[in-house]
């Protein structure tokens, strides 16, 4: 069997302008393809999000799905949080610890409502 090389997640949106300026403007995620009614940001080496024009079967959905975003340590969640609560970024509350997962985070939202986590592994959680 062939390897995965990459992986992409795919979110929809019926204002492709306004979520790809959250993507990239606010979460500082770089466009790694950009084809016009959908973009993709590179979230991590091989790690993608994909954005995209809602259309066909494809809708608007973001009830029971969630986005995470990786970081170092407890002082990255909280420097992400700062940044995004000075962008104007809709955050659903302040960084907290989740011991019964072994996390540290906190949600944002995405111009559709779907929800973006920042979260870091504690340090004797399994990463």
């Amino acid at each position: 069997m062939t390897a995965v090389t990459a992986q992409i997640t795919w979110v929809y949106t019926d204002k492709l302008d306004t979520a790809a300026g959250f993507y990239r403007d606010v979460l500082h995620l770089p466009v790694v393809r950009d084809a016009g009614s959908a973009l993709i940001f590179e979230t991590a080496p091989g790690a993608r999000l994909g954005l995209c024009e809602a259309f066909e079967g494809r809708v608007v959905e973001p009830k029971g799905s969630m986005i995470t975003l990786l970081v170092a340590d407890r002082a990255a969640v909280d420097d992400w949080y700062a940044r995004l609560t000075a962008a104007g970024a809709t955050v659903r509350g302040a960084p907290e610890g989740l011991e019964r997962f072994g996390i540290y985070s906190f949600f944002c939202e995405d111009p559709n409502g779907y929800p973006v986590e920042v979260q870091c592994f504690l340090d004797d959680a399994p990463q």
